[in-house]
């Protein structure tokens, strides 16, 4: 993923009893477990899929 903006996400609450649709979204990020934190690149799609669940994942910043 070089030379493209990417952004880093964090699981920090559960899927668990949630929407199907959201923990496909979370599932689509490469999110597997809580405090699990991935690298995305930054899209439309992936903008979509995180401000869907808000409520469940966080943008962390720093290294």
């Amino acid at each position: 993923m070089s030379g493209k903006p990417t952004m880093r996400v964090q699981l920090y609450r559960s899927m668990h009893g949630r929407r199907k649709a959201h923990q496909a979204c979370v599932r689509g990020l490469g999110l597997r477990r809580l405090h699990h934190t991935v690298e995305v690149e930054d899209t439309a799609a992936t903008r979509g899929m995180l401000n869907k669940v808000t409520y469940m994942v966080r943008e962390v910043t720093g290294s």
